[in-house]
Parts: C-alpha cells; structure tokens; sequence
C-alpha cells in the first residue's frame, strides 16, 4: 500500500535526490551511523537512490552482526529497493532487447538510466545476501542467476557510455561511477578465481581481466560520485587483504596509503579508514602503531560494535606477533562472545593461544585449552552452502585432542599464523622474528624430552616446527625466495613445488619428507635430484639471514618399514 500511495507522487530530481544521498554518506563517514539512515529513511518509498543508499547500509550492517534477523530485514528492504528501481526501469529491459542499448540510446532518458545502474546493484547486493541465508542448492540457482542478470545489464551501460551515442546529462558522473563499481568488481572478483573455473565463466560470457577492473575501480574512486566509497573500500580491501592472505602482491603499499590519505585528512575519526590505516601499519611490520590505530577506531565510535569486532581481529593477531598470548586470548575471547562469524575459529584461537602459555602458568578465566579444542567441531556453519576452509583446518587439528590421550599441536598459534600468510609481517621485523624463533626453539626442545610416539602423528608434529624454524632463520629480504626449513639431512635433493594461496609469490622449495609420508623410507624421493637444499645448508648449525643462529635439532631417523621415528 504504501508503495502505491508513493507511486502517485512525481519522483523527485534527480540531482537533487544525488546530493541528499551524498550527505547521507557524509555522516556515515563521520560515523553518525543512526543520523545518516534518518536522512535517508523518508523518501525511501519514492527516489531509487535513497532506497538503494538505505538498503546498501543495512546490509553492511548485516554482514558485519550476521545475525540471522538482521540478513532477513536486509534482504527484505534491498527487495523494497529493487521494485522502487523497477517503477522508473524502462519497460523492455536492456537485457531483454536484442539490438542492445547502444542503438536503442535516444529512446532512454537519464532517469531511466540511472534505474537501470540501481537495479542491477539491487540484483547483486540480494544475490550476496541470498548466499549468505540459504545454504540449499536451489536458492544458491537463485542467487547465481541475480549475479547474470546483474553483469549483462552492467555490461551493456559500460557499452552505452563509450558509444558516441551518451549524452552526458546533470548526473553523468554518477552513472559512470555506478558502471564503473559494477565492471571493476565483477572482473577483479572473477580473476581471482582458479584458471579452470575462469575459462568456465568466461565461456558463459563473464569476463575476468583483473588490470581492468583495477583501472575501473580506480576510476570510481578517484571522481566525485556517489560510489566513489565503495570503490575505495573494495580497493582497500583488494591491497590489504586480498593481495596478502592469498600471497599475489608485492610489498608495495603506495596504492593503498594514496587511496586512504586524502579520506583519512577529510574524516580523520571515521572508525571505516582507522581500520584501514591499521591494517596497513600491521603489514608493513609497525606493530605497535597498528595497535594504536585500531584501538583509536574502537574508540571513535560505540553505535555499532560490529566495527570494532574488525579491529579485536586484527589487534588479536598483532599481539600474537609480539608474543603477548595472554592479549591475543583477551580479543579471541571478545569475539567468540560476541560475533557471530566463525565461532569454531575464534574459540579454536582461544585454546592455541592458552596452549602457547607455560603449563604452569594460571590460564584466564580457569579455561582448559584441551575443553577448548574439543569444542571447536560443535560451533561448524556453513556459509553459500560450504564451510570456510579456516574452520575446516581448525576442526581437523582439534581431533587431536578428541581421544582420551590426548596428541597436542606443539605451537597451534603459530601453525594458524603461518596458514593466514602472517609469517610475511614477522619478516619485517627483526624483533618478531626473534621472539617467533625463541618460541620455536624452545617447542622443539620440549618434543625432544617428550615420549617418543611413532607414525603419522610424528612426522605432523616436527615439520611444522622445523619448517616454520627455517622460516625464520632464513627469511630473506623483499623481492626474495622464501626458502621453507628442511627436515633432511645436509645435501637433500629438493623439488619446486608450485605457488598456492596463502605462501609467497614464486616457487618454495619443500623437502620430499616435509609433505606427508605413508609408510615409506624416510625422505626417498622417486623425483631425480636437481641441486642441493639451500634451507638444509643454513639450518644444521649455520647461521640466517640475520645472523641468528639456526637451532640444531637431531634428524629423524628410518626404520624398517618406514615408519619414522625421533632420535
């Protein structure tokens, strides 16, 4: 009813609706979160850009609380959103025409246009929340099929703004903006996915070039629109996450500080770019101005503590950096209390961050770390129908502690950390990577007085240690290999293995016995030998890059059947 009481009443200008949405942003930047949904709330049921606006900040809302209520009243208002888009779309769509919009461009006015831009950043923002509601297979079809609609409607505005046919109206801007946001995040996002599933897609008619949706975005960010900010943030995102967890770039942070600068000088106190300050101190190796700066967004701002559940994760992580386990623990407890996002992750940080304590050390809040682990594989979600790789990881080192002898992780917070690519922070840092080493050495001090246990469990209990020891020894400076410790003897015969996600760019050279062995002499590699280890010759007695000296630990020895056991 409401929509057709609004539908009698003229739309108001467009400009005009452009610049009250622009404000509305304004204090949301100046994180007057409650004042910029006022602003926006009135006219939701008559101009497209302030549903649109209103909606977009639900749903940010939303996926930061991921409480089931607040993803259904997003999807609910973006729905709104999308029929208020719809009442100014022309009535023949741009995707339902054959000849395309580019000759069809002196029939479309500029409100309709700029319909056509919200509807599919409608589609798109439902299709994100459909995959984050429902894990059937059916509605994850659905939301498959809003991402379609949403790219063939965005590639046929790119193609009417370039053509000789646009006019640039009052608002030309934002429509560029809006097309540019939508191109540049399909084809950054679509890069990223493994070379097989992007020939799929590409044949399907998506496209992936990664330079270009970097140059769209970029283009986004850099001009006076209304989706310069979520092009920023999908940059910063891209430069400060994306690129590092995954190991795809290089350690030159020149885009990222030169997007953030002229935001930070205008909103100085915004909690959004205190976070992304933070996070681009914590990478370059600064620590403790990291902290500094995420400790300054918690306290810029208390209407949405979502905000600062961003930042216990990072601080958690730094204080894990400098050792301080008992901090690291303070944050995994916050957020295993009050977020709702990975619970089986944050309670599993809990119990590495306890196991990193000294056994007679008093553990906080009388919490048990082996209770701990055991409760990991109860708090298991799944987000669009799958559960994240983390937790996966997490719940499989935590049936170690199932039976009734326990078999523990000898430095779990670490193993995490090397998994989340953080051993590249501790390698700017000649400090980090001291303490790391001492923490390390003294691991393998106590797996050598331990009892001597045979099998799998063995051999998945001292590579790590060892290999992560190497790490540390022997982490070269920017632009270098990043050789992995061997758990041979001196002369080992290496293989390259291939880059994956979450290691360091180029080829990292692994022992044959650092990969998981079954039953088989220890370290016989069928591969023809190629050079000598380089991580070997450093590790057994030498010294690093450093000049730390690399802990000698004795090698395992093979038994007959091939089952490994430690000297």
């Amino acid at each position: 009813m409401a929509l057709a009481a609004a539908a009698g009443r003229p739309p108001p200008d467009l400009a005009a609706a452009l610049d009250e949405c622009m404000e509305a942003m304004n204090s949301f930047l100046c994180n007057q979160f409650s004042k910029s949904l006022e602003k926006l709330q009135p006219r939701t049921k008559e101009s497209m850009y302030h549903a649109l606006v209103y909606a977009t900040i639900l749903e940010m809302q939303a996926m930061m609380t991921f409480e089931h209520d607040d993803i259904v009243q997003a999807g609910q208002t973006m729905k709104e959103a999308q029929e208020i888009c719809q009442r100014f779309r022309r009535k023949s769509s741009v995707t339902g025409s054959l000849t395309g919009l580019v000759s069809k461009a002196d029939s479309f006015t500029e409100v309709e246009l700029h319909a056509e831009v919200c509807y599919a950043e409608c589609l798109l923002q439902r299709a994100a929340l459909t995959f984050l509601q429902d894990e059937n297979m059916v509605n994850f079809i659905k939301g498959g099929i809003k991402v379609r609609s949403s790219y063939l409607i965005y590639r046929e505005l790119s193609s009417f703004i370039q053509s000789s046919h646009c006019t640039a109206g009052p608002a030309h801007v934002h429509l560029e903006g809006g097309v540019a946001l939508g191109i540049g995040a399909f084809n950054l996002t679509l890069s990223l996915f493994p070379p097989r599933i992007l020939k799929l897609l590409e044949f399907a008619g998506f496209s992936g070039d990664k330079e270009y949706g970097l140059q769209q975005l970029h283009e986004g960010a850099t001009t006076l629109n209304l989706r310069a900010l979520l092009c920023t943030m999908l940059l910063l995102c891209y430069y400060t996450f994306l690129t590092f967890i995954l190991g795809i770039g290089e350690d030159d942070f020149t885009e990222a500080e030169s997007l953030l600068r002229p935001y930070l000088i205008r909103y100085p106190k915004s909690a959004i770019f205190l976070f992304f300050a933070g996070r681009i101190e914590e990478i370059k190796g600064n620590i403790s101005e990291a902290i500094c700066r995420f400790e300054a967004g918690c306290s810029a701002q208390q209407a949405w503590k979502q905000f600062h559940h961003m930042c216990y994760w990072e601080l958690m992580w730094c204080f894990a950096y400098k050792g301080m386990w008992k901090m690291a623990y303070f944050y995994a407890d916050l957020l295993s209390k009050e977020n709702r996002w990975s619970k089986a992750m944050y309670v599993y940080m809990k119990a590495a961050f306890l196991s990193m304590l000294p056994p007679e050390e008093p553990r906080p809040f009388g919490e048990s770390e082996v209770q701990l682990f055991r409760q990991v594989s109860s708090f298991k979600q799944k987000i669009a129908g799958k559960s994240p790789p983390t937790e996966k990881f997490a719940i499989r080192k935590a049936r170690r502690y199932k039976g009734s002898r326990p078999v523990p992780v000898p430095v779990p917070a670490l193993e995490m950390m090397y998994m989340w690519n953080g051993f590249t922070v501790l390698g700017k840092q000649r400090e980090l990577l001291e303490g790391t080493l001492e923490t390390l050495m003294q691991a393998e001090k106590k797996l050598q007085e331990s009892p001597v246990r045979s099998g799998s469990a063995t051999i998945t209990t001292w590579c790590p240690t060892r290999c992560w020891s190497s790490a540390c020894c022997t982490w070269p400076r920017a632009g270098a290999r990043r050789p992995s410790r061997c758990c041979a003897e001196p002369g080992t015969t290496t293989r390259t293995i291939p880059w994956s996600p979450g290691r360091s760019s180029g080829s990292t050279r692994f022992c044959p016995g650092s990969r998981r062995i079954r039953r088989r002499t220890a370290w016989k590699d069928p591969a023809p030998p190629k050079e000598p280890c380089p991580a070997a010759e450093k590790s057994w007695g030498g010294t690093g890059l450093w000049g730390m000296e690399s802990p000698v630990v004795p090698p395992p020895a093979p038994t007959e059947g091939g089952t490994l056991h430690f000297q």
